[in-house]
Formats: structure tokens, sequence, C-alpha cells
């Protein structure tokens, strides 16, 4: 069964290091098309492929590409290098943005400028213009569903943080008052511990404060607007107010940092009760120019690398006490962009 899951593993890895899916021109899904406003995907359409208890959200094209969807359904194969990667797959639905959860970006527009982030320059008919009314209207309406699991909530800084999190904190309370049980977990980004109180008090159980990268020479050069301490002392401080477990943090692996810098870093998040999300870096043509520009040329990400980071992260969480099945909001649950410690390996 261990190889079994050392196998499964290896081969999303290949495909969270790999390109975009290649599609029949007349492929027809038997579920919409997700379009993506935040997260690895942003502005391309995507399909969550699901196999062997694990799924994987991938872009797809009509063109040439690394990987091909082939099969007449509801079960396909995925292709890769003339051979079957994975068969059995199935084609999962998604809520919002994520399958079995209601995933929301309140705005796309920025007051930060990482290199990485393609977010802000998406089309408004993509962001679709949500405003938080409209955003609670259609969770509630996603309730409905029977695969709905979660809520979750991000958003870029439009004018200042403290906006943003009013912005956020508004939405959780009027989802909470309705539906009181369904976890629901925050992305913000904050600069003040008040923030992080404000969400609770509003109903959220988890929440998400990304250091992107624990090298502070690439965290400069990316994120350079930004403070890494800062953020590391309001995900401190977030443990106490949400607990231990229930706080996460993105760490991007493929910016030309060591493995050394990326465990250390998982060490000192998980040291204070927080589980890292090792994220792959993924550039397409919106966000290639700016990241070469700051960091120079960048060597791709291997799926060999990927699962090393997966297997060291399990380990340092455990022996911290944590696990990803603590948390049921947002990325660890979801699954679909990570080699997901405990969940995958």
């Amino acid at each position: 069964m261990e190889e079994d899951r050392e196998l499964i593993a290896k081969k999303k890895a290949i495909l969270l290091t790999g390109g975009a899916v290649r599609v029949p021109p007349d492929f027809r899904p038997p579920f919409p098309l997700s379009r993506s406003t935040a997260g690895p995907g942003a502005g391309s359409s995507s399909i969550v492929l699901a196999f062997a208890g694990t799924r994987v959200k991938k872009a797809i094209t009509t063109e040439a590409a690394e990987f091909s969807l082939v099969g007449a359904g509801p079960r396909y194969a995925v292709m890769h290098g003339g051979e079957v990667l994975v068969d059995g797959v199935e084609i999962m639905p998604t809520v919002a943005h994520a399958p079995e959860q209601a995933f929301f970006n309140l705005d796309t527009k920025c007051i930060y400028h990482c290199r990485f982030c393609t977010s802000p320059f998406l089309d408004h008919k993509i962001t679709k213009g949500l405003d938080p009314d409209k955003v609670v209207a259609m969770i509630l309406r996603a309730a409905e569903r029977r695969d709905m699991k979660a809520v979750a909530l991000t958003s870029a800084v439009v004018k200042d943080p403290q906006s943003t999190v009013d912005q956020l904190a508004y939405v959780v309370s009027k989802v909470r008052e309705k539906l009181t049980h369904i976890p629901i977990g925050v992305e913000p980004y904050i600069d003040r511990p008040e923030q992080v109180d404000q969400l609770k008090r509003a109903g959220a159980d988890e929440i998400k404060l990304n250091i992107e990268t624990f090298d502070r020479e690439i965290f400069e050069k990316v994120c350079g607007e930004q403070d890494l301490d800062q953020i590391l002392g309001m995900i401190a401080y977030a443990v106490k107010v949400f607990g231990r477990g229930k706080v996460t943090s993105n760490i991007i692996v493929g910016m030309g940092e060591s493995d050394g810098n990326v465990l250390e870093g998982v060490e000192k998040l998980a040291s204070m009760g927080c589980i890292a999300t090792l994220r792959p870096l993924r550039l397409n043509d919106i966000n290639r120019g700016p990241m070469t520009e700051a960091l120079g040329r960048l060597e791709p990400l291997t799926p060999e690398r990927l699962l090393s980071l997966a297997r060291q992260h399990r380990a340092i969480l455990e022996r911290h006490g944590l696990s990803s099945y603590t948390l049921h909001t947002m990325c660890h649950e979801c699954g679909c962009c990570d080699i997901v410690p405990f969940r995958d390996l």
C-alpha cells in the first residue's frame, strides 16, 4: 500500500511540475470549467483531475502540450511522453474555484507588486467584479449543493490591509450567521494583530498568512514592499488566537531557494504551530518576465525535488505534533496544487 501511495504521489508530482493538459477541440467537460482569480492557475481555464484518492487542478488547452487527456468519459487517461501516466481519471466539479469548497477572491487589484502574482493583471471580466454582498449570496447559494464542505476567502489589498480585512470580516460574519457549522478559512494580508482578532470574532476557523519564501534575499526581490519579520510575527499571534494546526502559510518552491532554506522555513513555522504549504512555482506569460527580471533564469522544479521536500515536510510536522488533517479549508483540504503531507505522503 505504501509503495502504491509513493507511486501515486510521484505521478501527482509530475503533473504539478509540468505544463498544461491538451484536450480535443470538441472536448465537452461534464462540469463547467474553473476560471481562477487567485492561486497558481489564476487566469487560466482548468479542470480538476481525480485519481487514486488524490486530485490535481490543471490548465487545459487545445494546442500541443506536455500532457494530453484521452477517453470519452466518464473515466479518462492522462498521457505523458507517449505513455499513460495515470488512468481511471475522473473530472471532479468545483463548487467555486476548488472542489467541495466555495473559495472566493474578493478583489484582484493590489497595492503590492509581488513578482510571481498574476491576479492584478487579470481582465475585469474574469474577476467578475464581485462585491461583498454578492459573494455572500453566491456562498449561500452554493451551500445548497450537497458537495460543499467548506468556505474560503481571500483578497488582494486594494487600498490598505485594514479595509481588506474589514471586507473579509463582513463576508465571514454574514456567512456565519446563516451557516453556523461550516468551516470557514481566510487568507488575508494583515499588518496588525487586531486584524487577526477581528477575523476570528467574525467567525473564521482557520487563517492563512503567507510568507511566500523563507529566503530573505529572494523575499526582498519578489515581495520587497512587505516585511517578512512582520508576517512571521502575525503568524505567531494568529496561532495564539486560532490555535495550533489552524494556521498555515505558503512557501513557494522554485524561486532559486535551497532545500535547506525551505525546510528551515517549514521548521520555523512548525515551531510556532503553523503548517506550511509548499507551493510549486508556476510561470506563465504574465509573471515570467517580472520573475526573470527579479531573479534571473530559474531552474524548473522537478518532481523528485517536490517529493523529497514533501517527505521531509511531513517528518518536521510529526516532530512538532502537527498534521494537515487539522485543516478543513483552503489549500490543504483542497489538495489540488501541492503534495500535501499525510494526505498524499
